[in-house]
């Protein structure tokens, strides 16, 4: 179908899995999610196509993948299993809306910054509340005694970390706009370290990557078997643990992250 032609508002999920789906989308090595890239992306055009019938924009869409992923920093306020499966659930979800609302804009020829910016804003949103509400999970909150602890302020330090390594890609792209330097290509040979001490390290991290345990999805299904593990072991160890190890690999993820972009082709 091309962009010239005229589309129904009734598509079907073929026309809207051609459209919202272009090989640009499916192959960004970045952008798209592993959650995405395996099964969501088979499941959002059904929901992207009941969308279609409403008069919901791609804003619209986006407002609620925002809510969503607030909601999963909420609901592992709610102690043990139902809390923390609960927020796995909305992890899913939340990335379910993420693919509709791009497919609805494409669909609809209605991509915009603003579409753009609210995304971002989704994302840095969602997170940087569930290491706040990990660190209160395993403070034991809404119990007594929760704020005696140190893991609050644990959970606020790891969502520092979070932010400031999702806003290193962030400052790249501003940095090569500032110079005027065309849109960055997702593709590996661009972000590819130039040396190759860099390069080994590379390689290694992909046998434990520990660095992509920083988006939602990660972070909720992380934080739901660190429930299940803390259920025979009466208590919140496994949780505690689990804040406390992100903590210290999230400094480890932006030093080289920070030294990776510094090595690569990405400012050039």
């Amino acid at each position: 179908m091309s962009d010239e032609e005229p589309r129904p508002a009734r598509p079907s999920v073929a026309q809207v899995r051609e459209v919202g789906q272009p090989p640009a989308v499916r192959g960004r090595r970045n952008s798209e999610h592993w959650v995405a890239d395996v099964y969501l992306r088979r499941l959002s055009p059904y929901l992207t196509r009941a969308l279609l019938r409403t008069s919901i924009t791609a804003n619209g869409v986006t407002w609620l993948m925002i809510l969503t992923g607030v909601s999963a920093a909420v609901a592992l306020l709610i102690p043990g299993l139902p809390g923390a499966f609960l927020a796995a659930l909305l992890g899913q979800v939340q990335m379910l809306w993420d693919c509709s609302d791009g497919e609805v804009a494409r669909w609809r020829r209605t991509s915009s910054p603003k579409g753009v910016f609210l995304d971002r804003v989704g994302h840095y949103t969602t997170e940087g509340l569930i290491p706040i509400a990990l660190g209160l999970r395993a403070a034991g909150f809404p119990g007594e005694g929760w704020m005696d602890t140190p893991w609050p302020l644990i959970g606020a330090l790891l969502s520092v970390i979070v932010l400031y390594n999702k806003a290193l890609n962030d400052m790249v792209h501003v940095a090569r706009a500032y110079n005027g330097l065309p849109r960055l290509e997702e593709k590996a040979e661009v972000s590819a370290p130039r040396t190759g001490g860099l390069r080994r390290l590379r390689s290694v991290a992909r046998f434990f990557p520990f660095h992509r345990a920083y988006h939602s999805v990660e972070l909720t299904l992380l934080a739901l078997a660190a429930a299940v593990v803390d259920v025979p072991l009466g208590g919140l160890a496994a949780t505690r643990v689990l804040v406390a190890g992100l903590a210290v690999l999230g400094v480890v993820t932006i030093v080289g992250h920070l030294m990776a972009i510094l090595s690569s082709s990405r400012l050039r």
